[in-house]
């Protein structure tokens, strides 16, 4: 892992979510649980019911977070809007990007500051849990955030989760810059950025409706814009709770393969607008 920064920034988390309390109460629950305890949370809500506000409610009363909710009207999937909101809700420096349904090791955060270095994001991985692991997790409230790598060794053993190698803690040292200039593989639900690196390319784009490429996109404008990728494997895995798949709306992937081609690391439909 990286060398630690001389001053360690400011951390925000913004969890993305949409009608799933049970998984987003667990996701809190995985942050109340963090060894290091300096940071923000901003749930952004892509139009859920009240049931949301009320958990995010009772939480930040209970005075363990530093918790924020930030909604937006359900007109169906928006994800780029609900994250902008967020980005201008949150004043801190360094951006930790999670989904709703990702719970985090105790750990997660310490190391995530370790890897924060200015010029470079973070791409982080994964751990899917399979349906009945997750049906599971959610109809026991197991927090499974607690669980050793043995535990989890054995739930890979039973082909309860899709791999477990991501658990292991490897010192990658330089190799964590080996592909600075890759777009692929980094997403929404385990990414990490400075707050004004995402500013200066307005944040997430608003021109993408429905499910697909936003996330890519963004990274795709940070590297034109000249920041780096650091890989996160073996270092800052999240535990993602399995949900149904969702159809890629084709038109966001034409628009996708436009900004590959492209040069522009700005957009109009972005952040700016809720500054």
């Amino acid at each position: 892992m990286s060398q630690p920064q001389t001053l360690t920034p400011t951390i925000g988390i913004i969890i993305s979510t949409y009608e799933r309390t049970e998984a987003l109460a667990l996701v809190l629950k995985s942050l109340i649980a963090q060894t290091y305890r300096h940071f923000k949370v901003v749930v952004a809500d892509d139009g859920s019911r009240i049931q949301t506000r009320e958990l995010v409610e009772r939480v930040a009363r209970d005075g363990h977070l530093s918790l924020t909710h930030v909604w937006q009207e359900d007109q169906g999937y928006r994800l780029a809007a609900i994250r902008n909101r967020a980005i201008a809700a949150i004043d801190t420096e360094y951006l930790i990007f999670i989904d709703g349904d990702c719970l985090t090791r105790p750990n997660f955060v310490a190391r995530h500051a370790l890897l924060a270095e200015r010029g470079w994001f973070v791409r982080g991985s994964r751990i899917s849990l399979r349906r009945t692991l997750t049906n599971e997790v959610l109809t026991r409230n197991i927090r499974v955030h607690e669980w050793n790598a043995l535990r989890w060794l054995t739930q890979r053993l039973r082909r309860r989760t899709d791999r477990f190698t991501p658990l292991l803690s490897i010192p990658l040292g330089p190799l964590r810059k080996i592909s600075p200039h890759a777009w692929d593989g980094a997403k929404g639900c385990n990414l990490a950025v400075w707050r004004d690196d995402a500013l200066a390319i307005n944040g997430f784009d608003e021109s993408y409706k429905g499910w697909g490429a936003e996330d890519n996109d963004f990274v795709v404008r940070l590297i034109k814009r000249g920041v780096s990728r650091k890989d996160g494997r073996y270092a800052v895995p999240v535990l993602h709770l399995w949900h149904p798949q969702r159809t890629p709306e084709t038109e966001n992937y034409d628009r996708f393969a436009k900004r590959v081609a492209g040069l522009e690391s700005w957009i109009e439909c972005g952040v700016n607008q809720y500054l």
